[in-house]
């Protein structure tokens, strides 16, 4: 089997390590070390840091399943609610050590960086546009109630789940979880 390029071998230990350290505690040593590549070739591959943030909020993007949202053989309500327990099982696994990425990058550098705020916009905007399908598509085949917008529903579940992942950290309990499946799937999307 061909070994991974030294790129991409950079790539993954960089969304293993900002996902499990955050982006502060992650030098790019951390990274190189953990690549098994000597740290000045990071250097031949991204201009800095921040630009390798950038491509690891996209590969952590392209890992969230969100096809299962669009996939129209399930059910539009079943697939909503696997994408949420693929997510949640995601994060059991991990033992309420991680949240999102997407989530935890915004809070640590999307302030203090506009290409990392751009990317995290960019990323909860698709995963926005790909649960509001599915919940208009959950809309008129009556699964769930049309009395508000399909668009402003998945606002609000990507937040209360964001938050969600806050509180399992918080918790190190599955608590929180089972909170969100309650409130969003047996009474706001009912």
């Amino acid at each position: 089997m061909a070994r991974a390029s030294l790129r991409e071998s950079i790539i993954e230990a960089a969304v293993e390590r900002f996902h499990a350290r955050g982006y502060a505690a992650t030098g790019v040593k951390d990274i190189t070390d953990a690549a098994g590549a000597p740290k000045g070739s990071f250097y031949n591959h991204f201009a800095s840091k921040e630009a390798l943030a950038v491509v690891a909020l996209e590969r952590y993007g392209a890992s969230r399943r969100l096809d299962m949202l669009r996939d129209e053989t399930v059910a539009p309500l079943v697939r909503v609610r696997a994408h949420f327990e693929f997510l949640r099982d995601e994060n059991l696994a991990a033992d309420f050590n991680r949240g999102c990425l997407v989530g935890d990058l915004a809070v640590e550098v999307a302030d203090h960086s506009e290409a990392v705020r751009a990317i995290v916009h960019a990323s909860l905007t698709h995963w926005r546009e790909a649960l509001t399908l599915a919940l208009a598509e959950a809309q008129r085949a009556g699964e769930i109630s049309r009395a508000q917008d399909a668009a402003t529903l998945a606002s609000f579940v990507l937040s209360a789940w964001e938050g969600t992942l806050i509180s399992t950290r918080a918790d190190r309990s599955a608590r929180p979880f089972e909170a969100f499946f309650t409130m969003v799937f047996g009474v706001l999307l009912r």
